[in-house]
């Protein structure tokens, strides 16, 4: 990245700059609705109803979210979605009826978020690398349920873990972080006892990892292999069995064309991946980068390769955070930021169609699923100006290197920092 790793500041200086969230979007595993957040701002569009939805929160704990969403996730079934964030809370919502069922307190702010595949279960992650699971015991009746708490189920000791994820056959958590690594842990019958046993390590990140998912092909013995996202330039696919590299793809070639310090060497983050099932297509989004690029995964030869690259023409739209749509086919793509406070956020959404059996195409406004009155609700309004998502890119990256870059502070600074932290427990 353009910024050097090592940033060292100033005796007794506080950080002033707001901390910037990315636009986040998930879309509903059979397209019945579509979700992004700005900030504390989550919103939703039925698909079936065409209508933006009214979000219900009555559950114990404070009412929808006050600070920056991190991380949202529809669960594999399509009956429950969780958004986690820097308020420290976690909630789970009804996604048929979107009233919130539950509301998690955690003690540290919540980087990452996931559900089992039989929705038993969400876990999450704390910014001080602590992965927690929470028993989703009569949920599914649609009531809502006295607050929860979670407990702890592994730990990456004090390192930021950036994406959650459950194997497509439930079998293992995975859990990437800043330090580069990627865990494999065995998740167990009894997970509020704890998850003891690491089956392995995907180590072979440069920088650290952003985004992990799977990519599945049922006619192979084993029918998935994990593909990871860094600050690195590269997309990597795993065995995780053996936590094997199998191959690498660097993307930093495709954005070559972006303004860069030419004595330095260029170095670009792969900010989401989003795998298409039943097809060897994977879409990549990066930093800076106007557009996606399609990876080819050939799970037979185990191999990774840059297929095509799809620009958005016309305007300052850099994804931020992709989904895809199962049964239309469709990318959807989500473009923002906000600082947290109250302000509303404003988002762009873009979708890309037929990038199978055609050659891609970037849908115009009025061709889009919902038309006007879902740009409307997603993005606070139908029309966004392009130097207010020129500025939402530039903050959402230097925010990135600012919380994911490892900063260095000189023994006096430290114990500054130390003396003054805000999270201490007070001794009664």
């Amino acid at each position: 990245m353009e910024e050097s790793p090592h940033i060292e500041e100033g005796e007794g200086e506080r950080q002033t700059k707001l901390e910037v969230a990315p636009a986040l979007i998930s879309v509903h595993p059979f397209q019945k609705s579509v979700a992004i957040t700005v900030g504390s701002d989550l919103r939703v569009f039925d698909l079936i109803e065409n209508h933006p939805v009214s979000l219900v929160d009555e559950s114990d704990g404070p009412s929808h979210h006050k600070d920056s969403i991190r991380a949202i996730r529809y669960g594999a079934s399509g009956k429950l979605f969780a958004s986690a964030g820097d308020d420290k809370l976690v909630k789970i919502w009804s996604a048929v009826s979107w009233q919130c069922i539950n509301t998690i307190s955690s003690e540290k702010r919540v980087s990452a978020v996931t559900i089992s595949r039989d929705d038993s279960y969400v876990c999450y992650a704390d910014k001080f690398g602590v992965v927690w699971v929470v028993d989703l015991d009569g949920i599914n009746k649609g009531k809502i349920l006295p607050s929860k708490k979670g407990l702890p189920l592994f730990c990456h000791y004090c390192s930021i873990i950036t994406s959650l994820d459950f194997s497509p056959d439930g079998r293992y958590i995975l859990s990437a972080d800043r330090d580069f690594k990627i865990r494999v842990t065995v998740f167990p019958k009894k997970p509020l006892q704890g998850a003891h046993e690491i089956h392995s390590f995907c180590l072979g990140h440069t920088e650290f990892v952003t985004c992990i998912t799977f990519v599945r092909n049922p006619e192979l013995t084993q029918g998935y292999h994990l593909m990871s996202g860094s600050g690195d330039s590269s997309v990597r696919l795993w065995d995780i069995t053996s936590g094997s590299l199998l191959d690498t793809c660097d993307v930093s070639p495709t954005v070559k064309h972006l303004e860069s310090n030419e004595s330095e060497p260029t170095q670009v983050t792969v900010t989401d991946i989003c795998t298409l099932p039943s097809s060897s297509l994977t879409a990549v989004s990066i930093q800076s980068f106007q557009g996606i690029v399609l990876l080819n995964c050939d799970l037979s030869a185990h191999t990774l390769s840059i297929t095509k690259v799809i620009k958005i023409p016309g305007e300052s739209f850099i994804p931020t955070s992709i989904s895809f749509s199962t049964s239309t086919r469709l990318i959807w793509m989500v473009s923002g930021a906000s600082n947290g406070s109250n302000h509303p956020g404003y988002s762009r959404v873009r979708l890309i169609s037929c990038i199978e059996t055609e050659p891609p195409s970037v849908l115009e406004d009025e061709q889009i699923p919902g038309g006007t009155k879902l740009l409307e609700h997603l993005q606070g309004k139908v029309s966004i100006e392009e130097s207010v998502m020129s500025a939402a890119a530039e903050a959402v990256r230097a925010s990135m290197c600012s919380l994911l870059m490892k900063k260095q502070y000189s023994e006096e600074n430290r114990e500054f920092r130390k003396n003054n932290r805000n999270d201490k427990k007070t001794t009664l």
